[in-house]
């Protein structure tokens, strides 16, 4: 059975992502409305009752909005979250449907294994996802201050990966956001920038240098553009010889459109 992913949404404003094979589903966020997150389950051909678990990264508002509202209306949906990060959930949802995770240890639902890795990021337990079925990999990797050892080591053999390319840090440096905000999305516990996800990137290419696609998201409206996005990333790639579109295919997860429904 094939491996597929869909970007339903990616982006400061909210984020949903969809992960399914020929007979289940993983939704990723639900920052999102409901509806459009349904929507996007019958945009993908994706029958509802397939969608069996939930996966939150963190507790922001931009992945949790519609947790409740979801997992109401998908009453076979179970809902998955580290400890931390249930005690920042400020949205009902039944106890049968809660599952608690162990960051850093796999679990399984239905024919998917899941690992929850640590992230540096301003939230209480924030994870990144790699999810397995039949040797192959998606891993999610975004709302990432910088790449840790430990997260690159998760995401070396990804066949495809959405990696978060937040902003264009002299757009962020010169808007209109107040300082401490800008502070905050430039620390450790922030963003990544556009020329951070490049540079991970080239290490990736390096390390590992297999094909594989890349989509850069959660952009930021105020801060970044996708055009920017991809020519910067392109440009950070091409000063270390790596051309783009050979071994690493890039795309962009837009903030208010479905993405491509890849296939690994």
């Amino acid at each position: 059975m094939s491996l597929k992913f869909c970007s339903l949404a990616s982006g400061s404003s909210g984020n949903c992502y969809l992960i399914k094979n020929d007979s289940a589903a993983l939704i990723i966020d639900a920052g999102i409305s409901g509806k459009k997150i349904l929507q996007g389950l019958d945009d993908t051909n994706t029958p509802h009752e397939y969608a069996k678990g939930l996966l939150i990264t963190h507790e922001h508002t931009d992945h949790v909005k519609s947790v409740s509202v979801l997992s109401k209306k998908l009453p076979g949906l179970s809902v998955y979250a580290n400890q931390g990060t249930w005690g920042g959930i400020k949205k009902p949802v039944a106890p049968t449907q809660q599952r608690i995770f162990r960051t850093g240890e796999d679990f399984y639902i239905e024919d998917f294994m899941i690992r929850p890795f640590s992230i540096p990021h301003d939230a209480t337990d924030p994870v990144g996802f790699s999810i397995y079925h039949e040797n192959k990999q998606i891993s999610i990797v975004t709302d990432v201050g910088y790449i840790t050892d430990s997260i690159f080591d998760e995401i070396i053999d990804a066949d495809l990966l959405l990696l978060e390319a937040n902003h264009e840090k002299e757009i962020l440096l010169m808007g209109r956001y107040p300082y401490p905000l800008k502070h905050r999305i430039l620390g450790e516990t922030g963003h990544l920038s556009n020329v951070s996800a490049g540079e991970c990137l080239c290490r990736l290419a390096s390390a590992n240098p297999k094909e594989r696609q890349i989509l850069l998201g959660h952009l930021s409206h105020e801060n970044n553009d996708p055009a920017v996005a991809l020519l910067t990333v392109k440009n950070t790639l091409m000063e270390k010889n790596i051309i783009p579109g050979n071994q690493l295919k890039l795309g962009i997860a837009m903030r208010d459109c479905l993405s491509y429904m890849y296939e690994v």
